[in-house]
């Protein structure tokens, strides 16, 4: 098979995307990855053969400025991260999800391009990342199959699912599906059809969320084994040695860092560990005119590949982004979320049910759940057995080729 991977520029979603191209590659299909040129170096540098098409999207730069005007102390409220399942709560917010990120981050340059590329390529199969819509528009103007791969709760087709349900409720002039009106007249433009759900969620979904996370949408679902990668990494010499005491890692992830342009927990923020009997391994970079003190049992570092250290730790600390948090399962470590976010308190709240986590709303209030987590032994036991019964147990990238193939036969 032809099979084209399409990815906006954002590299810890494209990083999800790696471990199936390479397992199709393997397998001797040819295998590209189409992206805006911003991404191309991290495409190469997985070894994989990249695409640069179309313009790079200018949102990083716009959350950038957001995050600078700004002003909060990082504190969130749980309770406040999650909107209400009604036309107000999530109808509001899928359209303005469409909006600002969908629209900005697959601008017309880069759907034409893909477009252009899929013309001449011909693939079999588009693999898309889950907000890079133009991939089922490049799929369907060359009648190819094509899938979505999801490695994180299904936030943006649950709020879509919530404004479809209830847009009777909305005034008139708000009532038209925005991903419809905005995917409708593209499709038009490259001979590609109508738009039907198949744009929206493809025809089928490769999920790497773990079946108990999974949000009730009633799609067509292939599971797949979410197989980490963190990029281009060194394991430094310090990781070869045990550590004497209970290792924490504390990370801000890097999502948050390439689009703000820093990371989410700041330096100051680490004395809420200071004292701990613990060493804490916090991948945090200090902002520009930031003094803060480091505590003695805190070793800073910029980056540490989540693989190789996740394994040697007791715990890990961070904000429920879909890399770090699948990474900690499949290492089985019991987890500490700062939920801060709505997939963010979903994952929390799945771990706390599963016995493997906790998370808080502030983190400020880190301290006593995160001892509570080194010095109860069951939340070890039932992260290790996530992973075990639930995680292990998904197919791996190489496992679902054979699937993938039938599945392209039967809808191509």
């Amino acid at each position: 098979m032809r099979v084209l991977f399409a990815t906006h520029s954002e590299r810890t979603h494209f990083y999800s995307l790696i471990p199936l191209a390479w397992a199709l590659r393997v397998a001797g299909h040819e295998v590209y990855v189409a992206s805006q040129p911003a991404l191309t170096d991290d495409i190469t540098q997985a070894g994989l053969t990249a695409v640069p098409v179309g313009e790079d999207h200018t949102f990083h730069e716009q959350v950038r400025r957001m995050q600078e005007s700004a002003d909060s102390d990082g504190a969130a409220q749980a309770d406040g991260v999650e909107p209400p399942p009604t036309w107000e709560g999530q109808g509001l917010l899928y359209r303005a999800f469409v909006d600002h990120y969908m629209k900005g981050v697959n601008n017309d340059a880069f759907v034409h391009g893909l477009v252009e590329f899929a013309r001449g390529f011909r693939p079999d199969l588009v693999v898309w990342e889950p907000y890079t819509f133009a991939g089922p528009v490049a799929a369907r103007a060359v009648g190819a199959a094509h899938a979505r791969l999801v490695f994180s709760p299904d936030l943006l087709q649950q709020m879509r699912a919530t404004f479809l349900r209830l847009r009777a409720q909305a005034p008139e002039s708000e009532r038209v599906d925005p991903l419809e009106s905005w995917l409708g007249p593209l499709l038009a433009r490259y001979g590609a059809g109508e738009f039907t759900q198949d744009v929206a969620v493809g025809q089928w979904t490769i999920d790497t969320v773990p079946e108990e996370v999974r949000l009730p949408l009633g799609l067509r679902t292939v599971p797949m084994r979410y197989v980490p990668y963190n990029g281009p990494a060194v394991v430094p010499e310090w990781l070869h040695v045990p550590p004497a005491r209970p290792r924490v890692c504390l990370t801000g992830g890097l999502t948050q860092r390439d689009q703000a342009g820093q990371d989410a927990f700041p330096v100051a923020g680490l004395d809420v560990f200071d004292g701990l009997d613990i060493e804490l391994v916090a991948t945090l970079k200090q902002a520009p005119g930031e003094a803060a003190a480091v505590p003695g049992n805190t070793r800073l570092v910029d980056f540490v590949p989540l693989l190789a250290l996740l394994p040697s730790c007791s715990a890990v600390v961070h904000y429920g982004g879909g890399g770090t948090w699948n990474t900690s399962l499949g290492a089985g470590v019991p987890q500490l979320l700062i939920a801060n976010s709505w997939y963010g308190l979903l994952k929390g709240r799945h771990l706390e049910r599963a016995g493997a986590g906790l998370y808080v709303a502030d983190r400020r209030a880190l301290r006593e759940p995160l001892v509570r987590l080194l010095e109860d032994p069951s939340f070890g036991r039932a992260a290790r057995r996530l992973r075990d019964e639930r995680i292990l147990a998904q197919p791996t990238p190489g496992e679902l080729v054979p699937v993938l193939e039938k599945l392209t036969a039967e809808h191509r």
